[in-house]
């Protein structure tokens, strides 16, 4: 019974280890990327950058990652600095530095479960389009929001060898024109814009 128990705790583990969920979060960001060139290729901006903004959090996801295996190689140093103390004094000492450095690592299931969250909305961004507004709707984060819009932008510029989209970090859906249009005419423009999207990709 308690080998079972020791089974499960390891299997727990493993599954939350820092390589196995960067594994799963590469593995995801490719179907998201996936997902969002379709969605292009479609001229459906609007549910392209609900998914590039989840392709940006799974991107921050990673890099915090990152810094927490840099600081559990620190905490493992300082590990078994003091456990070569012990050897010597027959007590472990406190040290305030690990205890700073666990404090500041980030909890690897919460990853998985942001993961999960962005296979969900992958999910919802094909099955009712009625609900894009609402998602639409909700705050996000500027940072994310320019950085969503770049990535839509990208994938625009990679499916039409550079003639929609830009290479860099822009702030709009679109190129952007020298005034300011309506709503009327930006609605018209869309469709201009799908129009020779599809165009390009069916030569």
């Amino acid at each position: 019974m308690a080998a079972k128990t020791q089974d499960r705790g390891e299997i727990t583990r493993s599954r939350d280890s820092p390589g196995v969920i960067e594994m799963e979060l590469d593995t995801e960001s490719a179907k998201v990327r996936t997902s969002l060139k379709k969605l292009a290729a479609k001229g459906d901006t609007k549910s392209a950058r609900i998914l590039a903004r989840e392709l940006v959090r799974s991107n921050k996801q990673k890099d915090r990652l990152h810094t927490s295996k840099a600081r559990l190689g620190s905490i493992g140093m300082h590990l078994n600095q003091q456990l070569a103390l012990v050897k010597v004094t027959g007590s472990l000492q406190k040290s305030t530095e690990i205890m700073k450095l666990s404090n500041d690592l980030i909890k690897l299931p919460q990853i998985s479960a942001v993961m999960r969250e962005m296979s969900m909305e992958m999910t919802k961004a094909g099955i009712m389009e009625e609900m894009l507004d609402d998602t639409l709707a909700v705050e996000e984060d500027d940072e994310i929001e320019e950085e969503a819009d770049a990535e839509v932008e990208k994938v625009l510029f990679e499916l039409t060898d550079g003639k929609l989209g830009q290479a860099g970090s822009v702030g709009t859906e679109l190129p952007a024109t020298e005034t300011e249009l309506s709503e009327a005419e930006a609605d018209k423009q869309m469709e201009e814009y799908r129009a020779q999207l599809n165009g390009l990709l069916s030569n």
